[in-house]
Order: structure tokens, then C-alpha cells, then sequence
């Protein structure tokens, strides 16, 4: 039997194609002994419900990536549509402290900034990590959560970002 291989994806392609996903806009954010931090990330999602877990991932030459590690806690803070301004500000080459500036901030259980309004914010323990390329890929026991803030969500593609009306169960029981 031959064995044939395929040459990688060339990865300005790759990039191209993921630019046609729409995903969910988060701040993680951390604070503790390593300072703290915060980063725009679309790279989040659900891995368990036993224990409540999540995946974030995050590249190894963020401004963000010393003082995520050294504090080993994180808040994945999902965005509204009225929140992309400082999305934006965290994704650049903001100052920490200037990003920090441009929000109103709380903390739960594990002292990470918690963003006042968000549609809602999961304060995790750092559990386990994974290298893959030049990223970590983070896995996130959920300690605690904030109180669902309201709003449109926030979804980027296409390079850009869009809202997205968000519709729980509660509210069209409500309207109903």
C-alpha cells in the first residue's frame, strides 16, 4: 500500500477561509499575581457541562499570554452588539490599562475582571492546557457566573463585526 501525502494548507488560505465563520466576541480578561490582563478572543467554546467546562484558546505572543498563565484564572466576558468598541480596543495595540479604562468591571469568585453588561461572563479556573502551534489551547473549569446583561449579541466575520439578536427561552416565554 502507498502511502500518499498532502502538502499543508498554506496558512494566509487557512486564515481566508476562517474569516468566513461567524463567531461569538469574548473578552477573557485575568487578574492575580501575574497582573492583570484581557484579550478579544472568538476562540471560545462549551466542552463539558460535568464539571461546567470550556475551551479558550490563546497565542503564545499575546500581551495577554504571561499574565494568563501566571494567574492560572480567566473570565470568558460575552459581548453585546453595543460592546464592540471595546472589542476593538482589546483586540489592538492598546495599552492594558487603556483597555481596562474603557469598561466598568466587577469580579467573582476568582478575582478576574467580570465587564459590567455583558450578555454574560464565566469566571473559570485554569485546569488544563494543551500546546498546538503557536497557541495554548486552555481548558476552563467554570467556578461562577455573572448575571446575564442584555442586548444584541456580538458575532464577527467576514472581518468585521455584526449583531445579532439574542432571544432566550425566558424572554419568549415572557412576550408569549
Amino acid at each position: 500500500m502507498t502511502e500518499t501525502t498532502t502538502p499543508p494548507v498554506e496558512a494566509g488560505a487557512f486564515r481566508e477561509a476562517m474569516a468566513h465563520l461567524a463567531s461569538a466576541v469574548h473578552l477573557v480578561t485575568t487578574d492575580g499575581p501575574g497582573g492583570r490582563a484581557g484579550f478579544t478572543a472568538s476562540s471560545v467554546c462549551s466542552v463539558s457541562d460535568a464539571p461546567p467546562t470550556l475551551l479558550v484558546c490563546i497565542n503564545r505572543t499575546s500581551s495577554a499570554y504571561a499574565a494568563v498563565s501566571a494567574n492560572a484564572v480567566l473570565c470568558v466576558n460575552t459581548l453585546s452588539g453595543e460592546q464592540a468598541g471595546i472589542a476593538g480596543a482589546f483586540g489592538g495595540r492598546t495599552p492594558m490599562d487603556e483597555r481596562f479604562a474603557a469598561a466598568s468591571w466587577g469580579r467573582l469568585a476568582t478575582g478576574a475582571p467580570v465587564l459590567e453588561g455583558a450578555l454574560t461572563a464565566f469566571d473559570c479556573r485554569i485546569v488544563a492546557r494543551h500546546a498546538v502551534g503557536s497557541h495554548d489551547v486552555l481548558f476552563c473549569e467554570v467556578v461562577d457566573l455573572a448575571e446575564p446583561g442584555g442586548g444584541h449579541g456580538l458575532v464577527y466575520a467576514g472581518r468585521r463585526y455584526h449583531t445579532l439578536p439574542v432571544t432566550t427561552a425566558a424572554a419568549r416565554d415572557a412576550a408569549a
